[in-house]
Parts: structure tokens; sequence; C-alpha cells
């Protein structure tokens, strides 16, 4: 029999896990503001009975990273072979970059929740790397995507300006404003549904009949 690649390019499970990535993110981010609801989030008093949702939040973030990498995997077999090599190594630098600050943002603000220690440090930690490293690896990476899907015509005019405002909204106030974190999930949340939505309208290609199965 001969091999079928077209399953193999871009399972449905990755355009699912882009999906999966922006709702387990936006549950974390959300879980971070109910414990730390205003104000600067290095500074702002935890009140003790909400230390669970950053348990919560920081159980979710590997598993956000997870599947954000699938997440990757399904943009670039979208976009296809014809991609910028310049572009493409900003959007995979980019990329392993959020995820590499984001665990490291986690791990610090896990010093939150042990008893017994001090936790400033931990918290200032946590709060510049996501909010200075995290959020403009993210931007990069929402502005690398759409300047792929513009120039190879893989995403909608409209779809490729909608992430280039959120990459720059991101770029410039980072996590500063309170919930502006939520455009970067709200975003890939957006680009999953619409790949999801294309791949579902291509046509699958005919497999092999008559003599070709033998």
């Amino acid at each position: 029999m001969e091999p079928t690649t077209d399953r193999l390019k871009t399972p449905r499970a990755a355009g699912t896990a882009g999906v999966a990535f922006a709702l387990l993110l936006a549950a974390a981010i959300v879980l971070m503001r109910i414990a730390i609801p205003s104000g600067d989030a290095a500074d702002a008093p935890i009140d003790p009975d909400r230390r669970w949702a950053i348990r919560v939040a920081l159980e979710i973030v590997p598993f956000a990273g997870i599947f954000f990498l699938w997440f990757m995997g399904a943009l670039r077999a979208h976009t296809g072979e014809a991609e910028d090599r310049f572009i493409a190594t900003v959007f995979l630098g980019s990329g392993f970059l959020f995820v590499a600050t984001l665990f490291v943002a986690s791990a610090a603000a896990g010093t939150v929740l042990e008893e017994g220690t001090p936790s400033d440090f931990g918290r200032h930690y946590a709060y510049i790397v996501l909010s200075t490293y995290s959020m403009r690896m993210a931007a990069v990476f929402v502005l690398a995507t759409s300047t792929i899907g513009r120039l190879l015509g893989v995403f909608p005019r409209p779809l490729a300006l909608l992430g280039s405002v959120v990459g720059l909204v991101l770029i410039i106030v980072g996590s500063g404003v309170p919930w502006s974190e939520l455009l970067f999930p709200a975003w890939a949340l957006i680009i999953s549904v619409y790949i999801l939505r294309a791949r579902r309208g291509t046509p699958p290609r005919p497999g092999p009949t008559g003599p070709d199965l033998l």
C-alpha cells in the first residue's frame, strides 16, 4: 500500500491544540488575576484565601506550553513550504523563547506558595520575566505569524491586520495593563478556529484504487 502523507502533514489534533492552548493560557491568566486583582503584580498583596488560584494556574501552564508547540506545528503546516526563511526563523525563535520564559516565570511564581520562605524576590522575578520577556516574545510571534500569513496569502487580510494590531499592543504595553495578556490567547483561538475551518473545507485527496491497492 502507498503511504498517505496528507494525514501526517497536519494532524487534526494539531489544529485543535491551538484551541486547547488558548483556553488553558487564558484560564491561567484569569486565575492569576483572581489572586492579584489589580495593581502591580510584583508588589500587590496576595489574599491567602486565593493562593489556590495561583496553584491551579501553575499546574495549567506546563500543559499550555506543550499545546503551544503543537500550535506552532499547525501554523507551519498551514503556511506550507513557501515560507520566508528569515521570518520563519523569527517565528520559531520567538515561539520557543515564549515557552521558555513562560516556564521560567511560572517556576519563579511558585515561590509564592512556599511557606516560611521570603517570596518577594520570586514575585518580582516572575513578574519581570512575564511582562518584559514572555509578552514581548508573544508579540513578536504574533507579528511574525501575521507577516507570513499576509505575504503568502494564507490568512485573510482582516486576520493579518488583527494580528499586527495585537502584536503591537502586546509589545508596547506587555502585561503592564491588567488583563491585556488575554489578547494573546484570544488571537491564538481565532487563528486556530480559522485553521480548523480551512482544513475542513479542503477536499480530501483521493486514495489509490484498483491495482494500486495491491
